[in-house]
């Protein structure tokens, strides 16, 4: 017997299904990190094995090259695919205008490289996603780790004279060791609580020596489909203007029920 989903899988289950509808017979594929964007790789590796869809899919980390290999995507590098059509993520926080923080899964420079390289980014997120204000999340910074408490210590100074509401930075650990990223890099959480101009801050943020990239996602998303737990699902087109709702049934409880987070 499997288990019921529970509303934040269900919500997440939804938008990946949604999403992976938009991916075509002979696309190149970016595929996120993270745990939503788990459920989308899982759903695209049901119809590459149902529907004989071929893809070739550009990981953004090494956990999703070896859970799409696993479910029968074809994995390719960045430039072996060149250009893509599409990349499909999650994010830690969007706003009305799909500027995201992204890099809770310490991927965010892949993540960025590979969405910028694509002619469109689909954010697959649930509805708590959603803020008015970036900020709330912490945002990821990733630096070298060599002198990386100067580093530190050059953003906090930074951050003294931006409009965000917290300054405080503080290194990402992974039990008693620093996080290290897919690149040999380390993380840098900034507690901001909220960021007044997400653009200026992501751009002067990796003027500091030290660091590599930052979370801000901006003016790089072009659509996101909203999840919610109780089915329903909204697509949202910022070029465009327009957003689309459908509701999926109980069966895609079943399809997704598997997954472990």
């Amino acid at each position: 017997m499997t288990a019921e989903l529970s509303p934040i899988d269900r919500a997440k289950s939804v938008a990946a299904y949604r999403a992976a509808e938009m991916v075509e017979e002979g696309m190149r594929v970016g595929l996120g990190t993270g745990s939503t964007a788990a459920w989308l790789v899982r759903r695209l590796g049901e119809r590459v094995r149902d529907e004989d869809l071929r893809i070739k899919g550009v990981p953004t980390s090494t956990a999703t090259a070896q859970l799409a290999r696993e479910v029968g995507i074809e994995v390719v590098s960045l430039d072996q695919a060149g250009w893509l059509d599409v990349t499909i993520d999650g994010a830690d926080e969007f706003d009305g205008e799909l500027n995201l923080i992204k890099g809770g899964g310490a991927a965010l420079l892949q993540e960025k490289i590979v969405a910028t390289a694509s002619d469109q980014m689909i954010v697959i997120a649930d509805a708590g996603k959603e803020v008015e204000a970036l900020g709330a999340f912490p945002l990821p910074v990733e630096v070298i780790p060599f002198g990386w408490q100067t580093t530190r210590t050059l953003i906090e100074e930074l951050l003294d004279t931006m409009d965000v509401l917290g300054t405080s930075a503080t290194l990402r650990m992974n039990n008693e060791a620093p996080t290290v990223t897919d690149e040999g890099n380390h993380i840098l959480d900034l507690h901001l609580q909220r960021i007044g101009n997400p653009r200026q801050l992501a751009l002067v943020l990796n003027q500091i020596p030290g660091v590599v990239e930052n979370g801000l996602f901006i003016d790089i998303c072009d659509k996101v489909v909203i999840g919610h737990g109780d089915g329903r699902v909204e697509l949202r087109d910022f070029n465009s203007g327009t957003i689309e709702l459908d509701r999926l049934g109980d069966e895609h409880d079943n399809l997704f029920s598997d997954l472990a987070d």
